[in-house]
């Protein structure tokens, strides 16, 4: 069965050490997280000379990576062996080779560490070797956070830095940002580098460490258009166009879909309570009011055209329906033909 990367890294920093790890799925971040804790913290530093191999998927086979494992340590009670990139081991998936590894899970050397950082990818889970791997070792699936799971995710990781962060900046993080978790994790150890000491994050904070105008910012464009505010969101397109390299026009094309993608969950679900709502349509709570009043203010027929509004912007700033692209002008004849 998978283990939550949350459970292994608290078994970790608590001391607790498994001798086979295996991470693998589509959230790198949670995988790298587990593997650099490992490689940095697993060995004191004079040990790691001999005690320490860092091996990449693309260079070794099974073969290799088991007798790096089978070795011994040197002058220290255990070593660390590490395959990054481990989708790529040249044999993985091949009977033969899977057999090998089979045959190590169920007796591994107690002195290894052994961990597959396996990114983007997961095993096959019909056949023997991730049978054997849920069951033998710490097994982590890492999945992509669904977006109304963003902003609780992101006061977690503050937290367990030492500081905080309200609900409503987390989402405001959130939304200027995206759903990659590598991009947060980022942007957050920047900002966290000024503050010594225990930090409530506010807007203001992100706006001077992380660069994102509190006011001016993709969360605001939205808002600004879900109520109407035709001046706001028009004040807002102009200072994208005035640093168009922050603020680069399919990211930003991107989110207005979503945004609409949401209202049109809404319109198709209106018997529903607010907190199914929510889920539906993968925002917090919180903010399922403001996406009813953007629903109260476009009729579903409106919403549809808008969406198709949206289509046709992207391929433009993709260039394929013309050539010589303004993006400053796409954005503002999008965003006029959305409240319009």
């Amino acid at each position: 069965m998978a283990t939550k990367a949350e459970d292994v890294l608290k078994d970790l920093r608590s001391g607790k050490y498994a001798p086979i790890y295996f991470l693998q799925g589509e959230e790198a971040f949670f995988i790298d997280e587990i593997s650099d804790f490992i490689e940095n913290y697993a060995l004191r530093e004079h040990e790691k000379g001999f005690n320490q191999i860092i091996m990449y998927g693309k260079d070794v086979s099974i073969t290799d990576v088991l007798n790096n494992a089978r070795r011994f340590p040197m002058m220290a009670d255990r070593q660390v062996v590490i395959v990054k990139e481990a989708q790529n081991i040249l044999n993985l998936g091949k009977e033969e080779h899977d057999q090998q590894l089979i045959n190590y899970l169920k007796n591994p050397l107690p002195s290894t560490i052994l961990v597959f950082a396996h990114k983007y990818k997961t095993l096959d889970g019909r056949k023997a070797l991730s049978k054997e791997l849920e069951r033998n070792v710490v097994f982590v699936k890492s999945e992509k956070i669904k977006d109304h799971l963003l902003p609780p995710w992101i006061e977690s990781y503050i937290a367990s830095k030492g500081h905080s962060i309200n609900n409503q900046t987390a989402v405001f993080l959130a939304e200027s940002i995206g759903n990659n978790l590598e991009v947060i994790g980022n942007e957050v150890g920047k900002l966290l580098l000024n503050f010594s000491e225990k930090t409530a994050i506010t807007k203001d904070h992100i706006q001077k460490y992380i660069g994102i105008n509190k006011e001016y910012n993709t969360f605001e464009l939205t808002k600004a258009i879900g109520v109407k505010d035709v001046v706001k969101a028009n004040k807002i397109v102009h200072y994208f166009s005035l640093n168009p390299k922050s603020h680069p026009l399919i990211p930003i094309i991107a989110l207005i879909y979503s945004f609409f993608s949401k209202i049109a969950i809404l319109h198709y679900n209106k018997q529903k309570g607010e907190s199914e709502l929510a889920k539906m349509a993968g925002v917090h709570p919180y903010f399922i009011k403001e996406y009813k009043l953007a629903a109260n203010n476009y009729r579903l027929g409106k919403v549809i055209d808008n969406i198709s509004y949206i289509k046709e912007a992207d391929l433009r700033s993709k260039g394929v329906e013309t050539t010589g692209v303004d993006e400053r002008k796409i954005l503002r004849e999008l965003v006029f033909k959305i409240m319009h």
